[in-house]
């Protein structure tokens, strides 16, 4: 299961993304370092195909792709050298796989902190690359040593060089312009800011016309990254609600179906996670596989003798099943194709594995 972090300065909204996620559990509270620990959840990645699969089959369950996330709490400036227990919450920031950025934009007197998301933005990437900035220039002085008699290392000795030049004018590795190749040579490094990222702004209620506005800057400083901007404190009250009470609430303030289902989607897109999907009167569920996976990689997702004694996978579109009303129906139809190994299995495939071990 990937990992998503939630960083940014205190009273930013993290608590209550969090609860709005995971439907409760933070504290929520409008001064510095109400998390000291890092809140763990994990939340359902909302997936309407299941629904439609679902009422086909007349399944008994419905089971959806997930995702952790963790609260990790507030940085403060000069985090980078240990202010604020800026060490505790760094080394939280490394161990997620990907980092949300919550960033604040609400107007409210009574919670201290700059309401320019910018701002926030500017101070949190400055004490990542920071952090990073010392953790190369330890890591350059180690592969120079080695270096000088393995000329194997050149290659990493000349990439941390131009890692420690940019993140020394405080420009975050995934703003540094490397390449896609040269971000994974990295990896072993554990870089905070080589990690794939997104953004949530946090607005007022007052605000949601105008919150595509106040993103666009934000997308446009993170070089493009999905930026979605809602207010957090009206999904965490929604969360405590039932389903048709919240679908209510939501559908009356005119938000829809709500951030959170758009900001799992693109939080799970964010690492190059695709679903397929499985339907049959005992359940229907997603299985995450990543983009590019073949039919017998995707097998092993469910279990590795899937993909050890995989022979071929029976496959259909999810809205072609749909329309069919069956699989029988479908296969009559001549819908259902009969993929081998070298299939790359594509978001929304309906799949049935043969197999044998």
């Amino acid at each position: 299961m990937e990992r998503f972090g939630f960083v940014g300065l205190p009273n930013a909204g993290k608590s209550s993304l969090f609860n709005a996620l995971a439907g409760g559990g933070a504290l929520a509270a409008p001064y510095a370092f109400a998390t000291t620990d890092p809140n763990v959840g994990v939340a359902k990645v909302f997936d309407n195909r299941l629904e439609a699969l679902s009422d086909m089959s007349k399944s008994k369950q419905i089971i959806h792709a997930s995702v952790q996330f963790n609260d990790i709490g507030g940085l403060v400036e000069g985090a980078s050298q240990g202010e604020g227990l800026g060490n505790k919450f760094l080394a939280g920031i490394r161990e997620v796989d990907a980092i949300v950025f919550v960033l604040r934009a609400f107007p409210d007197d009574d919670v201290p902190g700059p309401t320019d998301p910018l701002e926030h933005l500017g101070v949190v990437e400055t004490e990542l690359a920071l952090a990073d900035l010392d953790a190369a220039e330890k890591q350059l002085d180690k592969v120079s040593r080695v270096a000088r008699t393995d000329r194997s290392k050149a290659d990493e000795e000349a990439l941390l060089r131009k890692v420690v030049e940019v993140l020394s004018e405080g420009t975050p590795l995934y703003k540094s312009g490397l390449s896609d190749d040269q971000r994974t040579e990295l990896k072993p490094f554990f870089f905070l800011t080589n990690k794939p990222v997104l953004a949530m702004v946090n607005i007022g209620e007052d605000q949601l016309e105008d919150g595509d506005a106040i993103a666009a800057p934000v997308s446009e400083a993170l070089g493009g990254a999905q930026v979605i901007a809602t207010c957090v404190q009206l999904e965490a009250e929604a969360a405590q609600l039932d389903e048709d009470e919240r679908a209510e609430m939501l559908e009356g303030l005119g938000l829809g179906e709500g951030a959170m289902p758009r900001f799992l989607r693109a939080a799970y897109e964010l690492m190059g996670l695709r679903t397929y999907l499985t339907t049959g009167e005992k359940e229907t569920r997603a299985w995450t596989f990543r983009a590019g996976s073949t039919a017998p990689q995707a097998a092993g997702v469910i279990h590795t003798d899937f993909e050890r004694g995989f022979i071929r996978a029976e496959t259909i579109g999810w809205e072609d099943l749909v329309e069919a009303g069956s699989w029988s129906a479908a296969r009559d139809k001549g819908l259902v194709r009969s993929e081998g190994k070298d299939y790359i299995v594509q978001d929304g495939d309906v799949m049935e594995f043969r197999f044998n071990v």
